[in-house]
């Protein structure tokens, strides 16, 4: 049996027909399980219980619940796609206004909440917080009426619409959706319309809605996978581009996720060690802390045969660090990005201690080539410019956006991605960081990558973001943010003779500012604006 149909919920059918009774997914904060069966089922349920309360296809509906949920997060989010809706993933470390912000924005007419998360939303429908002032009647959060999935419908709903009250996030509620026919449902969907609407964690300031189609949804097509009952350990956030691959790419592998929503570099040791998972997925911010813990050096990696760091660039004596230590895997540094959809660059294991600092070639059909940010012109090999990426067909664009869509987009179907980067003479690609984050130091260009590399170097640092700072004469000079490692003590002298001996002056920090941490989006991506916004705030400042 194959899977028939090119939906992304259509696998799901496929392995609750194959592996019914087989657990397909584990949330590993309280080790509960779902069958592939259960999965199914309680999805079809969903979708007929959102027909009930008046969500029709192709409306937006909100998924906004905390990812140690995440059971219920993959159950209402196959759920949705079988209603015919667009699911809207909201990034739950948002405030108040910002959530609000992106429903408005994406135009919900549905949101499914649960727990302290329903009660926020809650408290704005009923006025009691911050409701006036931000005007949420206008987004029809007045009309929640449901405790329930929180759904909160901009239309009338029908007369006999039930309102009972049914908390994805309590256990004890579930049998309330038993009500409902588990039987297969699907509300008819072209493979043009739209799927989801994916807000970008953001570096920079306000997140865009990433329109991703029926079309362009899967980065692994639909298959019929041998079943090996191997584990996939992950713990990226749910509603993010990382987060949604790991929902269905597993079992399309013959994989069980497992999910571990609250990352702890003990707790991940012990479960690579217990559970022996084939495969695991990091962001950078976890390998760092990986390969600092004292526990590294003993811990038991040997059932990983691949380990996928990803979502930012990673410090090439880091990735090396890694790759030292689990020799027999792939221990890679990839690239990807909401907007490129399936588009993906990827290091092939036979070159992964080779290409020291690059992530990788792109994965057929995907083209890429490097370009002058000011010209377009195309640039030789090993010349750093603006990385434009293109996978043709599957062309994403911003939701209701008609003008970053064009900014973003070339009319012949190239991405311009923002970020600084080279491609060697093979084709192998080199991330130097974002174009914002290039400093132009008295006419030289400097990277930031390049500087980040050597201090963390330096032993008594943990991490690292380097950024331009002000200089009446120069423009910008370098400056430095520094996590140092618990105990440390930072000597600016030795510091200094540490970057003379690996930096040309130009690039050396002249500005080191020492932080407790770095201000991070939901993905490990430092937020770098956040630095620049803070250097005129607080002198924490060593010359």
């Amino acid at each position: 049996m194959t899977p028939r149909g090119p939906l992304l919920v259509d696998q799901l059918r496929f392995m609750a027909a194959e592996h019914g009774n087989t657990v397909a997914y584990e949330n590993l904060a309280d080790d509960s399980t779902i069958t592939f069966e259960d999965w199914e089922r309680q999805s079809n349920r969903v979708a007929r219980w959102l027909g009930k309360q008046g969500v029709r296809h192709g409306d937006r509906v909100a998924l906004y619940l905390e990812s140690v949920h995440c059971l219920e997060w993959i159950v209402a989010y196959a759920g949705i796609h079988k209603a015919g809706a667009v699911m809207v993933p909201v990034n739950t470390r948002l405030s108040i206004n910002e959530v609000i912000t992106i429903l408005n924005h994406a135009e919900v007419a549905a949101t499914i909440s649960g727990g302290e998360l329903l009660s926020n939303l809650n408290a704005l429908r009923d006025g009691t917080h911050l409701g006036r002032a931000l005007g949420v009647a206008a987004l029809g959060v007045a009309a929640l009426g449901v405790a329930a999935l929180g759904v909160a419908a901009q239309r009338d709903r029908p007369d006999d619409t039930d309102l009972g009250e049914v908390d994805l996030t309590d256990v004890d509620s579930w049998s309330a959706l038993e009500a409902f026919d588990p039987e297969a449902i699907q509300v008819p969907v072209d493979l043009d319309d739209m799927a989801d609407i994916m807000y970008t964690s953001g570096t920079t300031g306000l997140p865009k809605g990433v329109l991703v189609r029926h079309r362009n949804v899967a980065m692994i097509p639909n298959c019929a996978p041998r079943w090996s009952g191997a584990g996939w350990l992950h713990g990226a956030p749910l509603f993010t581009f990382a987060g949604l691959s790991f929902i269905y790419n597993p079992m399309k592998m013959g994989l069980r996720g497992l999910y571990l929503p609250k990352f702890d570099a003990t707790r991940w040791f012990d479960l690579v060690a217990g559970r022996q998972p084939l495969m695991a997925f990091l962001v950078p911010a976890m390998a760092e802390l990986l390969a600092a813990h004292p526990q590294f050096g003993d811990a038991d990696l040997s059932s990983l045969a691949a380990v996928s760091i990803g979502s930012a660039p990673l410090a090439p004596t880091t990735l090396a660090t890694l790759q030292a230590k689990m020799p027999g895997a792939s221990v890679t540094n990839s690239y990807g990005l909401t907007e490129a959809g399936p588009a993906y660059i990827v290091m092939p294991k036979d070159q992964a201690t080779i290409r020291i600092g690059s992530v990788g070639k792109p994965m057929s059909p995907m083209e890429v080539k490097v370009v002058d940010p000011d010209s377009d012109v195309q640039l030789a090999a090993n010349a750093v410019g603006e990385l434009l990426v293109r996978l043709p067909g599957a062309r994403r664009e911003y939701y209701n956006d008609d003008i970053a869509t064009a900014a973003a987009w070339t009319e012949d179907g190239w991405l311009r991605t923002g970020d600084l980067a080279s491609l060697d003479d093979d084709g192998f690609v080199y991330i130097n960081g974002r174009i914002k984050d290039m400093i132009i130091r008295g006419g030289n260009n400097i990277y930031a990558t390049d500087i980040e590399a050597v201090v963390l170097q330096y032993p008594q640092v943990r991490e690292v973001a380097v950024v331009g700072v002000p200089h009446p004469v120069l423009g910008e000079d370098v400056g430095a943010f520094i996590v140092l490692r618990p105990g440390s003590a930072f000597d600016r002298a030795d510091f200094d003779a540490h970057c003379g001996a690996l930096l040309a002056d130009y690039k050396r920090p002249r500005t080191v500012h020492i932080v407790a941490e770095l201000p991070r989006n939901a993905t490990g991506k430092i937020m770098k604006h956040k630095l620049r916004e803070s250097l005129g705030a607080e002198p924490r400042t060593t010359e």
